[in-house]
């Protein structure tokens, strides 16, 4: 992506982000000074004491994080999600449930005040939407570029999206409490992560010869320093549309899918990762390379087209329709390293095996979906969680 591309993207990002800002604001500052003012007062736990300092959300002393560890964070986040396309959404909801302490700020309001316990949940939830949201968009112009994005792929995913992140906000805000959200959010994880595991065995990879042989072309193509005009005039080639055959080529190797599939497959991807306030790419991705057999190469920019149309129509629900507030300040901090994160991301993908991207999905998935199962259901906490 030149700087051109970089400087338009961000712009069109922030624009975006100032209109749901002065759009949504009033509404969701109105849900969330009613929530506080049915907060016992105190000093104590599940309390809230006016006098003191002002914290996320503007909540007196809520953790008011500090905005430089919000960009190193956002950093991570952006690059993962960038290289694998996926755990931005499950990253950022770690950074805010463990690391900036938001989860054991909400669950302390489960018994005092319920109300604020579930709004700063689906504060929380949706915050993790709006970091996957950009990094998606400049993770999908990046890959497209560069030959290793299926747009009518992509593009029946997020139709299928659209409705799933719809339909959940409108269902589920205001009504999940943050210990039965940690203990979901864990649960569903752990169980893709197993999956993927099973799919790196020796007897998993039997069914992905086709794009093991793609994946091995392109390795090639960049061990012998071929240049990125040459890497992406191989990539992706469209050769055929149809309302039940689409077929395409990556590195020479043919691929094809059914679009109903995906469009199915979109719609329940979406609904799951909205309810647990993620982007859905932990989902999209094993969708891709296990039912669609495709190469990690170019999954990670597919999954990012699909996360960023479900993003994009989950954030406008839980904000317009459900009223949900946001610590702007902080999120903007965090996005900032989310761009950065995301730039990187593509870029450095390519110097990595097609099976160690698996991996790291896999070792990610085991240990934060064991984790907050374990935090949720039954009180035990793995370091970082």
């Amino acid at each position: 992506m030149n700087k051109k591309g970089i400087v338009l993207i961000c712009l069109l990002a922030l624009v975006a982000a100032a209109a749901i800002c002065v759009l949504a604001e009033p509404a969701a500052a109105g849900k969330l000074e009613e929530a506080i003012a049915k907060t016992p007062v105190g000093m104590g736990t599940g309390e809230i004491n006016p006098d003191a300092p002002k914290g996320f959300m503007g909540i007196p002393g809520a953790p008011q994080p500090f905005w430089f560890w919000g960009i190193l964070w956002g950093i991570w986040v952006g690059w993962i999600f960038s290289i694998v396309g996926a755990f931005g959404g499950i990253m950022a909801g770690v950074g805010h449930i463990s690391v900036f302490g938001l989860g054991d700020y909400a669950a302390s309001f489960r018994k005092t005040s319920p109300v604020l316990n579930k709004l700063v949940t689906d504060s929380i939830r949706t915050s993790n939407q709006y970091l996957v949201g950009l990094s998606a968009l400049m993770s999908s112009v990046t890959y497209y570029r560069m030959g290793r994005l299926v747009l009518p792929l992509g593009i029946a995913l997020a139709l299928g999206g659209i409705a799933g992140a719809y339909l959940i906000p409108v269902l589920t805000a205001g009504k999940i409490s943050l210990k039965a959200y940690v203990g979901y959010f864990g649960l569903i994880v752990l169980v893709i992560g197993c999956f993927l595991f099973y799919d790196t065995t020796p007897k998993g990879q039997e069914k992905k010869k086709k794009a093991k042989a793609a994946a091995q072309a392109f390795q090639e193509a960049v061990k012998k320093g071929t240049s990125a005009g040459e890497v992406a005039a191989q990539g992706v080639q469209v050769k055929s549309w149809g309302f039940t055959r689409i077929e395409f080529s990556f590195y020479g190797v043919e691929f094809h899918f059914n679009p109903v599939w995906p469009v199915l497959g979109g719609f329940f991807i979406a609904a799951l990762s909205a309810f647990i306030g993620v982007g859905g790419g932990f989902l999209y991705v094993p969708f891709l390379t296990s039912v669609t057999a495709l190469p990690m190469y170019v999954v990670a920019g597919t999954s990012a087209l699909a996360v960023f149309i479900s993003m994009i129509t989950s954030i406008f629900t839980f904000m317009f329709v459900k009223g949900t507030p946001i610590d702007f300040l902080f999120i903007g901090a965090e996005l900032i390293g989310i761009a950065t994160g995301s730039i990187v991301g593509p870029y450095t993908s390519k110097y990595i095996p097609d099976i160690w991207l698996k991996r790291l999905f896999v070792i990610l998935a085991i240990y934060v979906g064991l984790g907050y199962t374990l935090r949720g259901f039954i009180d035990i906490r793995l370091p970082g969680i």
